[in-house]
């Protein structure tokens, strides 16, 4: 019915043109005083030509109506099967359609390869740039320097940051599940910060958890570092961190600076650093967002909840309900 309307609306010109001329018609019939039954039949005669035209113009705009919608699923090929054009301005469009066709799949290839380009480069930097800082680290076990070597901890940090956010999307990442033991995943995670909790003099409470998770020990691993790096960074010297289990849950606590109530809905969007962020001048809003992006991928989830002056509480759900489901 609402293609029958359509229809209308687009033949209206037309149709009142034949009204027009059939009352015309009509009148003139009238004032030569031709019978009525004369003018009637005319006017029936006229109608059923007219609906029969109409039924067939009709027909086949339903009919040109559904091949549109048809490729509209298939406007993602590099050629789209178009219908013949019936007149010269359905031509043009099929010249101007082809046109446009050929400039998107040209420019969908050329970013594509520079998004290759740009990926390979990055992905030789981070792996180039560890050499510098193997040595820089074997240069501070003979003179060791903290602050220094707190620092380098950092650009570790980032450069794993850079390896993750290439690797999320990549075409060659892939994703191995098995039990995994939490305990020692977060043992591991805890020394490689270890000299960040000793210079900023960060008490740890550590509850051993005795948890088996079905994930990718890699990619969880990754997920800890960022949430345990986020904590140090904004846990003020003297603080504490807390890592406990609740049920199929890994919490994280601090008692930092926490954060401000109307940035907690947004904290795992790309790019987006809130009030603390803006006051630290250094945070990149890309460690929460990668986190949300792999907890995804893990079939896992994660939740933040803070108060301002009192801290935060991050909490890792590692059920995998969500695949169950799905």
């Amino acid at each position: 019915m609402k293609l029958l309307w359509l229809y209308f609306r687009r033949q209206y010109k037309i149709l009142l043109l034949l009204l027009g001329m059939a009352g015309i018609f009509a009148a003139v019939f009238r004032l030569y005083q031709l019978p009525l039954e004369a003018v009637l039949y005319a006017v029936i005669l006229c109608g059923i030509w007219g609906g029969l035209l109409f039924l067939v113009s009709f027909l086949s705009f339903l009919r040109r109506h559904r091949e549109l919608q048809w490729l509209l699923t298939q406007t993602k090929e590099k050629v789209l099967p178009l219908p013949p054009p019936r007149g010269t301005l359905e031509a043009d469009y099929h010249a101007l359609i082809d046109a446009l066709v050929r400039d998107r799949v040209n420019l969908s290839a050329e970013n594509s390869r520079r998004f290759w380009d740009m990926t390979d480069y990055y992905t030789l930097w981070a792996h180039q740039i560890k050499t510098p800082i193997a040595a820089m680290r074997l240069l501070l076990q003979e003179q060791p320097f903290p602050e220094i070597e707190a620092e380098l901890l950092k650009v570790e940090q980032y450069v794993e940051m850079v390896l993750g956010y290439l690797r999320l999307d990549s075409s060659s990442t892939d994703y191995l599940f098995r039990n995994c033991p939490l305990d020692p995943l977060l043992r591991q995670a805890i020394r490689k910060f270890a000299r960040l909790f000793i210079l900023r003099k960060i008490s740890l409470d550590f509850q051993e958890t005795g948890k088996t998770v079905l994930t990718d020990e890699k990619w969880l691993s990754f997920v800890v570092e960022q949430v345990l790096s986020n904590a140090l960074k904004y846990t003020p010297t003297g603080g504490r961190i807390r890592i406990y289990g609740d049920g199929d849950t890994l919490v994280i606590a601090d008692n930092g600076i926490g954060i401000q109530e109307e940035d907690l809905p947004r904290v795992f969007e790309k790019g987006y650093t809130g009030f603390n962020g803006r006051e630290d001048k250094k945070s990149t809003g890309i460690g929460l967002y990668l986190c949300r992006q792999v907890v995804d991928r893990l079939r896992h989830d994660i939740s933040i909840s803070s108060r301002p002056g009192q801290g935060t509480l991050v909490r890792l759900d590692l059920s995998r309900k969500r695949s169950l489901a799905e």
